[in-house]
């Protein structure tokens, strides 16, 4: 063997024959196969319909025979932090590793393909040998996921066929059994064919559209004010009070108007404005499934007092005080990237 571990990482959305193909390769060159699957602390959506427990068995089923040499660790995202995101690549390593009772100085690499820019994390690790392997022949995970929400409509057998070709049997059948249990596929159905009408209602700009939003980081007491989204994309889940910048509005004023919308807070204008504490653009291109979005979010912070009434209104139906360490463990709960927005302004990230 070449290692003592291999290390793969991806997200696995889902996991398919090209993965159990290069997976394989792997345990032709190490004793053991580390697999760090990303997005682990994310809300299920149109890009990551499954959570990593729903992952994790994937691979071990798709890889049965070879169970007892994989090791499966969750991976989260640090969209605005690349240095801990490394860090914790990094430290998953040896805490697996070190459970299963490794060698110290144990010869650890990286498998994967240079395939394209998105590919650039492969050289953040120059500690571990890079396995580079081949392309394997297979429809990607993104072409996959819409093949899946496309088997809800008129050419679902179509689609299944597609799906069928390109996954392992216990992974088809997963999907299969996730498909009929209703929701939450049917609510991931319909955030899909919302974001494709949303996307079709641009196709005809002469450029990509790029879209500006506010959002308000309100943190009182030690507690922050978040809202439950009404409808799609991301419906049911909390986020920060926010939306889209109006032509005749600054950033500001558009951050204000959009919180009293939402929450009904009822603090007088100078009082907010005088709380501003920090403010931030947030812009990573993956951050909405609407299309280029960049948000500016300002942190309002009042230390200490009786939390003011709040009530849900215009796109939100709830609005509600969440204690900080409450609000922070909140990822598959909180939309796109409103986890990594508290994290920055709140000092965890």
């Amino acid at each position: 063997m070449d290692f003592e571990y291999l290390v793969f990482i991806g997200r696995f959305e889902p996991f398919h024959i090209g993965h159990a193909a290069v997976a394989r390769h792997a345990l032709g060159h190490a004793r053991k196969l580390i697999f760090l699957v990303g997005s682990a602390d994310t809300p299920r959506s149109i890009r990551n319909p499954w959570t990593v427990a729903e992952r994790t068995v994937m691979i071990r089923a798709a890889l049965e025979d070879v169970a007892d040499r994989l090791i499966v660790m969750p991976l989260r995202d640090h969209l605005y932090n690349e240095a801990q995101w490394v860090a914790t690549v990094q430290r998953t390593v040896a805490e697996a590793v070190r459970a299963d009772q490794g060698a110290a100085d144990a010869r650890i690499g990286l498998i994967g393909q240079e395939k394209d820019a998105s590919s650039y994390y492969l050289r953040e690790f120059p500690q571990w040998p890079l396995l580079d392997v081949r392309h394997t022949e297979t429809l990607s995970a993104t072409e996959l996921r819409r093949y899946l929400f496309e088997a809800a409509g008129e050419e679902g057998r179509g689609a299944l066929r597609m799906m069928q070709a390109n996954l392992p049997v216990p992974v088809f059948e997963m999907l299969q059994a996730f498909r009929n249990n209703g929701h939450p596929y049917d609510q991931l159905v319909n955030e899909y064919r919302f974001i494709q009408g949303y996307r079709a209602a641009w196709d005809k700009a002469p450029y990509p559209p790029t879209f500006v939003t506010v959002d308000a980081v309100v943190v009182h007491s030690g507690h922050v004010l978040l809202v439950r989204r009404r409808s799609e994309p991301g419906k049911g889940l909390w986020a920060l009070p926010g939306g889209f910048v109006q032509q005749d509005e600054t950033i500001l004023a558009a951050c204000l108007r959009e919180l009293r919308e939402e929450t009904r807070l009822k603090l007088p204008l100078p009082v907010l404005k005088g709380s501003i504490r920090n403010q931030n653009v947030f812009d990573h291109p993956d951050r909405s499934q609407r299309g280029r979005t960049i948000t500016h979010a300002f942190h309002f912070d009042f230390p200490a007092g009786e939390l003011p009434p709040v009530k849900g209104g215009d796109d939100a139906d709830k609005a509600r005080w969440f204690t900080v360490s409450e609000a922070l463990e909140m990822g598959p709960q909180l939309f796109e990237d409103h986890l990594h927005i508290l994290e920055f302004f709140l000092g965890r990230g």
